[in-house]
C-alpha cells in the first residue's frame, strides 16, 4: 500500500482549504474573466497580474 509524506499530506490539506475558500481558478472561472474583459489578451493580463498583486507581499 502506497503512503504519502508529511509534506505532501500539508499540500494536499491546503489545496482543500483554497478549494473551499474559493482560491482556485476554474477553467469557467477563467471564461467569465475573458469574457468580461472582451477576451482582449492584455486587459486580461493587466487584470491578472494586479490580482496577482494583490496576494503577494510587497518585497523590494
Amino acid at each position: 500500500m502506497a503512503t504519502i509524506t508529511k509534506k505532501q499530506l500539508a499540500d494536499y490539506e491546503q489545496l482543500c482549504k483554497d478549494r473551499n475558500n474559493g482560491r482556485i481558478l476554474t477553467p469557467d472561472g477563467l471564461r467569465f474573466i475573458c469574457a468580461a474583459y472582451e477576451y482582449d489578451p492584455e486587459k486580461i493580463g493587466k487584470h491578472m497580474l494586479e490580482t496577482l498583486a494583490k496576494f503577494q507581499p510587497y518585497k523590494k
